[in-house]
């Protein structure tokens, strides 16, 4: 169990797990916790060391994140017992959305279902590079800068509800993102924009669907970049996402209606499997929610069904 102590009830949860996991027939559970200087990688690693048969997550999205990461290249699965604000990869994965006994359950009797894992390599203004792993979205401008502009205090008591401040404080910024970048083996594209998301999931809270083509195990991740002009230009972006994606396309006929993305100048979707960017200037990044500083350039991949995800059992 690799857990956040800010986002979880201990006493509460270790009762629960060692019920389920008595119940399941397994060993005794061993505890790992996240700290400010490790958000989740150096507890999986330590976990990984005792050669544990499955990691669970409980925390938000940044701890799923730091897991996910960890867990890179090992053969072991994850569970995830939502405990944050977003807990986007769960709701992509229609998962329990928080950490009640029925998500507990699954972690310990489900089955796995295969994910893909983003990976980025972030350049720096000196020229070094980081490396990170990603299972939402990696995200740039004013993605990236409502991330940076988020009061954290205000989320803790407020939830979703505080991006909405950040939003409004980021849309005052008039700076834009000039790029030049290469999708897998396309031609070398210049281009001015707002904001610019890969995402390996589309779905986010109050049923905004951002990508709605976005499938967590194709291989592939969806590149959504927006540049709409004025209050206008906003407005357009707004319904297409809030309204096209968010209601008309989530049905059959729906989606018959809507037809496939018209790319335009305010909002253009692209998929594929690599991407290579370089930026004009440095500027903010941020990965699954979380600020990651500032990008001059950056390479982002999809490793396919690199993550097995614990899933509740299908009913007969």
């Amino acid at each position: 169990m690799i857990y956040n102590p800010v986002k979880v009830d201990l006493a509460e949860l270790r009762d629960a797990v060692t019920q389920e996991a008595t119940a399941a027939g397994w060993a005794e559970t061993r505890w790992f916790e996240t700290t400010a200087d490790d958000a989740g990688q150096g507890a999986t690693k330590k976990a990984l060391l005792q050669n544990v048969d499955l990691i669970i997550a409980a925390g938000g999205d940044g701890t799923v994140r730091a897991v996910a990461e960890a867990l890179r290249g090992h053969d072991v699965p994850l569970a995830l017992l939502p405990s944050g604000t977003g807990n986007l990869l769960a709701r992509n994965l229609k998962l329990t959305l928080d950490a009640s006994p029925e998500s507990i359950r699954t972690a310990f009797t489900g089955v796995e279902r295969k994910v893909d894992l983003g990976m980025i390599s972030i350049e720096r203004e000196d020229h070094t590079r980081d490396e990170h792993a990603f299972v939402v979205m990696a995200g740039l401008g004013l993605d990236a800068k409502m991330i940076a502009n988020t009061d954290e205090d205000l989320k803790a008591k407020a939830g979703w509800a505080a991006y909405v401040k950040a939003i409004v404080a980021s849309l005052r910024d008039p700076a834009e993102l000039h790029l030049r970048f290469q999708l897998d083996n396309g031609p070398l594209t210049r281009r001015t924009v707002h904001t610019l998301i890969i995402g390996n999931c589309g779905s986010l809270p109050a049923n905004i669907l951002l990508m709605p083509d976005a499938i967590v195990d194709d291989g592939l991740f969806d590149l959504m970049m927006t540049r709409p002009t004025g209050v206008v230009g906003w407005v357009r972006v707004w319904f297409k996402v809030a309204w096209t994606n968010g209601v008309v396309r989530r049905t059959k006929a729906g989606r018959a209606i809507a037809g496939e993305h018209r790319n335009d100048h305010d909002l253009h979707y692209e998929t594929g499997s690599t991407l290579r960017a370089r930026l004009t200037r440095p500027d903010e990044i941020e990965l699954d929610g979380d600020g990651f500083g500032k990008a001059a350039a950056f390479k982002a991949w999809m490793e396919p069904q690199a993550l097995r995800i614990m899933t509740p059992t299908p009913a007969h």
